[in-house]
């Protein structure tokens, strides 16, 4: 009863509050009128398809924005005037800091110049000797703007022509000139005209014409020969344009400097200092990367046409190799006065700071992983760059850790030490394929091989080799792929509890997921990511894995379902991952996602291997519930054994979506709001597992209630929550406190729960973590 009455005064405040916020006439400053907005209305005197696309054109020149309504209140004007008082409290400047609002008063609107813009843009559209008008309406402390814009028939191009001339940039313009967008009947638009130039220019640039600019490039419409608001379109050079920026450019010399020092000279050119490749000179008094090598990597070549996409793209690729901090190409032109016949030449020298080459790296980490554990490591490594000559990086490291999960629940006094030593090579180069073959990136090939352990308190000690041969690259500004044909993990459980063996013995789901030792298989991932570009204001994310295990080996053992005396797992396991983010002012996000996974055993395999499998609830999933408490389907481990409930709700389908707002606080630290929802389930038939086993009430219990059915909507577990982080330079600490939604492993009419304050054993779970949850 209690909780109900706290939740109706929470609401009834809530109301208050918009109610009151209604009553900000008092705070207007005297002489002063709040401005509400503007109404636009277009009088066309012809039919416009797409007149709804101009109208919002224009509205966005209406400026200023007015302050933000909601349901007909202004909410963010009133923590503002709230904050400005002589003791405002925390609650209001802390609402005034993350949503207020300054006010927008009429004194700062000028609809004469918001006319102007008007025009100009309508200008620029071919609406020539448009009209514009503005009307001021008044009420007491507030006021607005209605705008009218009568828009005659637009000018529509007839015919697009190239002013010819006897310069060879007139010839590749005349080249260009079939895949424009400017088409007959097309409306007259400024912007169109600047991204044909643009175009242009950027063709001509990958023609070699080093000095073409854009601004060299003239169009001249021609309204004379028609009555009708049609007009022909010119394009010439600009006049007196510089002889140079009209012919093109030869590459007559590249130079390259492997081992540049920013605050040295260059080296001169000796016998004793140079090495040629295919006409390219490499300059280093001692060997620091092999020649033949790093010319694979320019992509162009003496006798070639300069061209800039072909040097960002060799500037790029050299970037890559992991083995430069400083690139730079640079051309000179080697005769300023050419003016016509051949062209001009150019050479090419291209600067390359190394580096350093050994660096012995250790770190002090705050582990925080998706199983819930959490604790300090520490992390040695030793990286020795450039290690063959040839821009190979190799790096050996050491780890050690110890966690305890900080969750609450039976398991929170669970902990763990962790350790392992891992060496890897990086080659920057596919092999055994050509770097040509990859214009925008090489991809690098990796070689790894370590050992790892861990010892869980209580419970078990897993030891386990892994090596993985495989590559990685960047197929353009936003796809990145990895494809590893080689990935070998062998794992051995030893040290086993009576706890941990009652656990396997009861749950044979569980036991046979341990017994698969060798995995083998090949592993891809696919990933395109536009977040990272800022500009974006509505960016997405995906990511897919493909991992296939065991049809080698199955070859390998003629199907023995063993190799070298251990048990192999085959399946086949493939997820994606999908997110939307909506950026807008004052650092505010909403991000969306969307998640699915689904592994399927096969051969000799009843289940996937226990670190295959999928895992609902903690810190990177459902934050309304501890790590793993999840699933399968509505299985409530709890009431069948609670010392299983950590390693039994696991499953082969995951299905999960999230919804999180993102705003700022102060300063570093950052506020969430977020809904999570989603699930674990068993698919295939578990008949294979013995009969003995499945006849155990909890394994019965679990195939049963586990399992994915049709109306596995009803088995999605939901909750709401909050959060803070702190956000120092892309290094997030983060705190949530959530609460359940929904509980799928309660009786069907009981599992929603009001968030916070219903009736739920573990109404509220608080997670820490490392990093951002998607």
């Amino acid at each position: 009863m209690k909780t109900n009455n706290f939740t109706y005064r929470s609401f009834c405040c809530l109301v208050f509050l918009l109610i009151y916020s209604c009553g900000i006439e008092k705070y207007i400053s005297e002489g002063e009128q709040l401005y509400t907005g503007a109404q636009l209305e277009l009088k066309i005197d012809s039919e416009l398809t797409d007149h709804k696309e101009i109208e919002t054109e224009l509205l966005s020149l209406v400026e200023p924005n007015p302050n933000t309504t909601f349901l007909g209140m202004k909410p963010a004007l009133f923590f503002h005037y709230k904050a400005q008082r002589e003791k405002p409290g925390f609650f209001y400047k802390f609402l005034n800091k993350s949503f207020g609002e300054e006010p927008v008063y009429f004194s700062n609107v000028n609809p004469e110049r918001v006319e102007e813009l008007i025009l100009n843009r309508l200008d620029n559209n071919g609406f020539f000797y448009s009209r514009s008008s503005s009307e001021v309406v008044r009420d007491s402390n507030f006021a607005s703007v209605n705008y009218t814009a009568s828009l005659p028939a637009p000018y529509v191009l007839e015919n697009y022509n190239l002013e010819s001339d006897s310069l060879p940039i007139y010839k590749e313009i005349e080249k260009m000139l079939p895949e424009t967008a400017l088409v007959k009947g097309d409306r007259f638009d400024l912007d169109l005209l600047k991204a044909e130039r643009a175009r242009l220019n950027n063709g001509l640039k990958q023609k070699g014409f080093y000095n073409s600019q854009e601004d060299l490039l003239i169009f001249e419409a021609d309204t004379n020969q028609y009555k009708n608001r049609k007009f022909d379109l010119f394009l010439r050079l600009k006049k007196d344009v510089p002889a140079r920026a009209s012919i093109p450019y030869t590459i007559d010399s590249i130079t390259v400097y492997p081992n540049y020092s920013i605050e040295g000279d260059t080296l001169p050119l000796t016998k004793e200092n140079v090495t040629q490749i295919d006409s390219i000179n490499f300059v280093q008094n001692e060997l620091y990367f092999k020649p033949k090598l790093l010319e694979s990597y320019l992509l162009f070549n003496k006798g070639n046409l300069y061209d800039a996409n072909t040097s960002k793209q060799t500037s790029n690729r050299l970037s890559a190799l992991g083995s430069y901090k400083y690139v730079n190409i640079q051309y000179t032109e080697l005769d300023t006065t050419a003016t016509d016949g051949d062209g001009g030449s150019l050479a090419a020298s291209i600067y390359l700071a190394p580096l350093t080459k050994r660096s012995i790296r250790a770190e002090l980490q705050a582990v925080t992983k998706s199983n819930g554990f959490t604790g300090p490591g520490i992390l040695l490594s030793h990286t020795n760059r450039n290690v063959f000559n040839g821009g190979e990086t190799f790096s050996v490291s050491a780890s050690f850790s110890y966690e305890s999960q900080l969750s609450s629940g039976s398991n929170s006094s669970l902990s763990s030490i962790a350790g392992g030593l891992k060496g890897e090579l990086v080659i920057p180069r596919s092999i055994p394929f050509s770097p040509s073959r990859f214009k925008y990136a090489v991809p690098k090939t990796k070689i790894s091989l370590g050992v790892d352990f861990l010892q869980r308190s209580q419970l078990f000690t897993l030891n386990s080799v892994n090596a993985t041969f495989g590559y990685t690259w960047k197929e353009n500004q936003y796809v990145y792929h990895t494809l590893d044909p080689i990935s070998i993990n062998y794992s051995k459980l030893s040290k086993v509890t009576d706890e941990f063996q009652t656990i396997l013995d009861d749950n044979p789901f569980l036991s046979q997921s341990f017994d698969q030792r060798f995995i083998a298989g090949l592993l891809y991932s696919f990933t395109y990511d536009e977040v990272s570009k800022l500009s974006k204001e509505a960016p997405i994310y995906f990511s897919t894995n493909i991992d296939l295990a065991g049809n080698m080996l199955n070859v390998f053992s003629g199907g023995s379902g063993t190799v070298f005396g251990s048990e192999y797992a085959q399946y086949a396991k493939a997820d994606a991952d999908l997110r939307l983010y909506l950026r807008w002012k004052k650092e505010r996000t909403l991000v969306s996602r969307v998640y699915a996974g689904w592994g399927v055993p096969y051969g000799n395999s009843t289940t996937l291997p226990f670190v295959k499998q999928f895992y609902s609830g903690g810190p990177y999933s459902v934050r309304a519930f501890n790590i793993r408490s999840l699933g399968p389907g509505n299985f409530n481990a709890e009431t069948e054994n609670a010392t299983t409930d950590y390693f039994d709700q696991s499953g082969n389908l995951k299905l999960e979506a999230n919804v999180e707002y993102r705003f700022p606080l102060f300063s570093y630290l950052k506020g969430a709001f977020f809904v999570d929802a989603g699930n674990v389930w068993l698919t295939g038939d578990y008949s294979d597992i013995e009969a003995d086993q499945l006849n155990s009430s909890f394994s019965e219990t679990l195939f049963t209630d586990g399992k994915f059915e049709k109306d596995w909507l009803k088995e999605v577990a939901a909750g709401v929550g909050f959060g803070v982080r702190l956000d120092i330079q892309s290094f997030v600490i983060r705190l949530d406190l959530a609460s359940p939604l929904r509980i799928p492993y309660l009786d069907e009419n009981d599992r929603w729960n009001v968030p916070f304050f219903g009736k739920a054993d573990n109404n509220m779970t608080l997670n820490f973590a490392i990093g951002y949850p998607f």
